[in-house]
């Protein structure tokens, strides 16, 4: 004891009040505060008795109970951080990134614009804002619980089974431009003058594939359904005998397969229904927690919506009827985003495309060059019909490599979307039935 008392002396006169570790005897003599090793010496040595009132009390069970004291202290100091004034600045900030990163996809030049890449940025905005807005929920599962919040929040999670759909619809349409670019491959490898001297059999082949390409595409354009009886969830992959056997479950959209009625316009629609900016009464009784939820929920259906545009879906739409959020300073980029791409719809070479996807644009275009170039050839070729020829299939081989460098990591992009608005809405689901669980 008297040894102890010693060593906690010697630390006094070497550390002072500094921030020190507790010597390794002290802490192995109590095995049960190690958690709380590190302590301000200062504190120890106040709470400490004097020789004069120790009686029968032990000095290191007062020295214990100052480190348990200090530790309580400090995890009610850190609760309490969590006022309305840290509830607002949760909000702003989160409000403040929504801003920050649909400014940046705004701002972009023309060219970048509803690319590939550009598609990658706007879905990685989505899921940083998802995770911001998910730490909110819990930080504030109480309130989240109480009206008028938990209708909203309510309303948003059924927004989000409802973009699962369109998710799915639009991993099919991913599939369906892979299937274009196999054609425009199957082009380049009739037309590489490399390998071979280019004749009629090569163009004949070539002719074929830009006739297969020109098709699907018109189907798509006229239909919008090329591949609408298989669609595949991202839960998991199953044949049709699997399919049948496949009990419900939280990996399941709001259907399993959409159907050959389903249409990308009506389940937008359906998602902005009832989108409106919360009432000034809603903000005061839920103390702006309404405010995020329905940025988020804005946020979701602006996605959705700029996805449904560019990739080809079934039944594709862009007038869909929701408030603009023109008084929210985070929805100035909304606004701009919304008229660019508006705009881009508008212009002739778009009005009629199965996608406003830059590089959907890039291919309709090589491939009309090349069947114009195809259809005119005459044999024995020129040197101008050459040279021609070879800048066309310069063209064909840089959207091909664009569409084989950008598909996959946006298809990768959207099954993350899926699964964090799965995941987050069935965490959700699930701490809101723990709350109004009765004890």
């Amino acid at each position: 004891m008297i040894i102890l008392l010693l060593l906690l002396l010697l630390y006094s006169k070497l550390g002072g009040a500094q921030l020190i570790r507790c010597p390794p005897i002290v802490s192995l003599y109590f095995c049960h505060l190690q958690d709380f090793e590190e302590v301000r010496l200062s504190d120890i040595i106040v709470t400490m008795p004097s020789t004069e009132n120790q009686g029968s009390a032990s000095p290191f069970v007062s020295f214990g109970r100052s480190i348990l004291s200090i530790r309580r202290e400090q995890i009610h100091s850190m609760e309490a951080n969590h006022d309305p004034n840290t509830q607002e600045s949760e909000i702003e900030l989160f409000l403040q990134l929504i801003s920050k990163r649909f400014h940046d996809l705004s701002v972009v030049s023309a060219d970048e614009l509803l690319s590939l890449a550009w598609m990658w940025k706007l879905l990685d905005a989505f899921i940083c804002c998802h995770e911001e807005f998910r730490v909110i929920l819990l930080n504030n599962k109480v309130q989240v619980c109480k009206p008028p919040l938990d209708r909203l929040v309510a309303e948003f999670f059924d927004r989000c089974l409802k973009a699962l759909d369109i998710c799915n619809a639009t991993r099919d349409g991913i599939e369906k431009i892979r299937q274009w670019e196999k054609q425009l491959e199957i082009v380049l490898s009739a037309m590489d003058s490399r390998q071979r001297t280019m004749g009629e059999g090569q163009f004949r082949r070539a002719r074929k594939a830009l006739m297969d390409l020109a098709i699907a595409m018109l189907d798509e354009k006229e239909t919008g359904s090329i591949f609408s009886h298989r669609n595949r969830s991202f839960g998991r992959h199953q044949s049709s005998k699997d399919q049948r056997h496949h009990l419900p479950g939280h990996s399941r959209s709001l259907s399993w397969s959409v159907s050959r009625s389903w249409s990308a316009a009506k389940q937008l629609q359906s998602i902005a229904n009832n989108l409106v900016p919360p009432r000034g009464n809603d903000i005061s009784a839920t103390n702006g927690l309404a405010v995020p939820v329905f940025a988020m929920s804005y946020v979701l259906m602006f996605v959705l919506w700029a996805l449904v545009a560019a990739i080809p879906c079934q039944d594709r739409g862009l007038q869909i009827h929701c408030s603009v959020p023109r008084h929210f300073s985070w929805g100035a980029p909304f606004i701009l985003l919304q008229e660019r791409i508006m705009e881009e719809s508008k212009k002739r070479e778009r009005r009629n495309s199965s996608g406003l996807l830059k590089e959907i644009n890039q291919m309709e275009r090589c491939a009309s060059h090349m069947t114009d170039l195809v259809d005119s050839v005459h044999f024995p070729l020129t040197d101008e019909l050459k040279t021609e020829a070879g800048q066309q299939v310069q063209e064909v081989t840089l959207v091909c490599e664009a569409l084989k460098n950008g598909l996959d990591p946006l298809e990768r992009q959207v099954r993350e979307v899926f699964r964090k608005i799965m995941n987050g809405r069935t965490e959700g689901l699930e701490f809101l039935g723990s709350v109004n669980k009765p004890e």
